[in-house]
Protein backbone atom coordinates (compact mmCIF):
# COMPACT_ATOMS: atom_id res chain seq x y z
CA UNK A 1 0.00 0.00 0.00
CA UNK A 2 1.51 3.68 -0.92
CA UNK A 3 1.55 6.17 1.68
CA UNK A 4 0.23 9.71 0.26
CA UNK A 5 2.02 12.49 1.52
CA UNK A 6 -0.08 15.20 1.58
CA UNK A 7 1.80 19.52 1.36
CA UNK A 8 0.07 21.43 3.76
CA UNK A 9 -2.44 24.30 2.75
CA UNK A 10 0.02 26.62 3.92
CA UNK A 11 3.13 25.36 1.07
CA UNK A 12 0.86 25.73 -1.82
CA UNK A 13 0.07 29.26 -0.63
CA UNK A 14 4.18 30.04 -0.12
CA UNK A 15 4.99 28.50 -3.33
CA UNK A 16 2.70 30.91 -4.96
CA UNK A 17 3.60 33.97 -3.35
CA UNK A 18 7.13 33.06 -4.80
CA UNK A 19 5.91 32.34 -8.14
CA UNK A 20 3.97 35.60 -8.12
CA UNK A 21 7.23 37.71 -6.90
CA UNK A 22 9.12 36.27 -9.63
CA UNK A 23 6.73 36.80 -12.46
CA UNK A 24 6.26 40.63 -11.22
CA UNK A 25 10.00 41.16 -11.02
CA UNK A 26 10.35 39.98 -14.35
CA UNK A 27 7.56 41.48 -15.89
CA UNK A 28 8.76 45.01 -13.74
CA UNK A 29 11.97 45.00 -15.44
CA UNK A 30 12.67 47.42 -18.27
CA UNK A 31 15.74 47.81 -20.15
CA UNK A 32 16.50 51.42 -20.16
CA UNK A 33 19.17 51.89 -23.00
CA UNK A 34 21.19 55.15 -23.06
CA UNK A 35 23.56 54.83 -25.30
CA UNK A 36 22.37 56.54 -28.11
CA UNK A 37 20.66 53.77 -30.05
CA UNK A 38 17.58 55.69 -30.32
CA UNK A 39 16.01 55.56 -26.91
CA UNK A 40 16.00 59.22 -25.22
CA UNK A 41 13.28 58.36 -22.63
CA UNK A 42 14.44 59.66 -19.42
CA UNK A 43 13.99 57.46 -16.23
CA UNK A 44 10.72 57.14 -14.88
CA UNK A 45 10.19 60.46 -12.55
CA UNK A 46 12.80 62.85 -14.18
CA UNK A 47 11.77 65.73 -16.32
CA UNK A 48 13.21 65.39 -20.08
CA UNK A 49 14.18 68.11 -21.94
CA UNK A 50 11.18 70.44 -22.95
CA UNK A 51 9.11 68.98 -20.36
CA UNK A 52 7.11 70.97 -17.45
CA UNK A 53 6.10 68.80 -14.38
CA UNK A 54 3.02 70.39 -12.56
CA UNK A 55 3.40 69.49 -8.99
CA UNK A 56 3.47 71.04 -5.44
CA UNK A 57 0.85 73.66 -7.06
CA UNK A 58 2.89 75.20 -9.31
CA UNK A 59 4.74 74.69 -13.24
CA UNK A 60 8.47 73.74 -13.06
CA UNK A 61 10.09 75.11 -14.19
CA UNK A 62 8.02 78.31 -14.32
CA UNK A 63 9.64 79.52 -17.58
CA UNK A 64 10.93 76.95 -20.47
CA UNK A 65 13.31 77.93 -22.98
CA UNK A 66 12.52 76.02 -26.29
CA UNK A 67 13.31 76.42 -30.40
CA UNK A 68 10.74 77.16 -32.88
CA UNK A 69 8.85 73.78 -33.79
CA UNK A 70 9.33 72.45 -30.14
CA UNK A 71 6.93 70.02 -28.57
CA UNK A 72 6.72 70.81 -24.83
CA UNK A 73 5.49 68.17 -22.54
CA UNK A 74 3.62 69.08 -19.60
CA UNK A 75 3.11 66.14 -16.95
CA UNK A 76 0.57 66.43 -13.90
CA UNK A 77 2.67 65.02 -10.82
CA UNK A 78 -0.21 66.33 -8.27
CA UNK A 79 -2.75 64.68 -6.68
CA UNK A 80 -5.70 67.68 -7.82
CA UNK A 81 -7.14 68.27 -11.20
CA UNK A 82 -5.04 71.45 -13.28
CA UNK A 83 -4.93 72.61 -16.53
CA UNK A 84 -2.50 74.17 -19.20
CA UNK A 85 -4.29 77.02 -20.62
CA UNK A 86 -2.39 79.74 -22.68
CA UNK A 87 -3.41 83.50 -21.68
CA UNK A 88 -4.71 84.20 -25.42
CA UNK A 89 -6.37 80.70 -26.06
CA UNK A 90 -3.90 79.25 -28.14
CA UNK A 91 -4.09 76.41 -26.11
CA UNK A 92 -5.99 74.62 -23.71
CA UNK A 93 -5.49 71.38 -21.95
CA UNK A 94 -8.84 70.75 -20.12
CA UNK A 95 -8.84 69.05 -17.29
CA UNK A 96 -5.80 67.01 -16.68
CA UNK A 97 -6.02 64.24 -13.57
CA UNK A 98 -2.34 62.68 -11.84
CA UNK A 99 -0.54 61.43 -14.19
CA UNK A 100 -1.92 63.23 -17.63
CA UNK A 101 0.40 64.60 -20.15
CA UNK A 102 -0.63 67.47 -22.11
CA UNK A 103 1.75 68.18 -25.19
CA UNK A 104 1.32 71.44 -27.69
CA UNK A 105 4.06 72.16 -30.55
CA UNK A 106 5.83 76.07 -30.83
CA UNK A 107 6.07 76.86 -34.32
CA UNK A 108 6.60 80.84 -33.72
CA UNK A 109 8.76 82.26 -31.89
CA UNK A 110 7.85 84.30 -29.38
CA UNK A 111 6.70 84.22 -25.14
CA UNK A 112 3.58 82.66 -24.49
CA UNK A 113 2.06 82.50 -21.24
CA UNK A 114 0.18 80.12 -19.81
CA UNK A 115 -1.73 79.77 -15.99
CA UNK A 116 -4.51 77.39 -14.37
CA UNK A 117 -8.00 77.70 -14.90
CA UNK A 118 -8.68 76.22 -11.71
CA UNK A 119 -5.83 77.44 -9.67
CA UNK A 120 -4.92 81.10 -11.36
CA UNK A 121 -2.20 81.41 -9.28
CA UNK A 122 0.10 78.91 -11.03
CA UNK A 123 1.20 80.54 -14.00
CA UNK A 124 4.43 79.60 -16.54
CA UNK A 125 5.66 80.80 -19.52
CA UNK A 126 7.29 79.16 -22.55
CA UNK A 127 9.80 81.01 -24.53
CA UNK A 128 10.45 80.43 -28.37
CA UNK A 129 13.48 81.42 -29.80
Amino acid sequence: MKTITKFPVRSYFLIAVQVMTIFMLTACTKSNDMTGSGNQNPPPGTKGDNEVFIVDMSFSPSTLTVPVNTTVKWTNKDAVVHTVTSTTGMFDSGSLGNGAIYTFTFSTAGSYSYYCTIHPNMVGTVVVQ
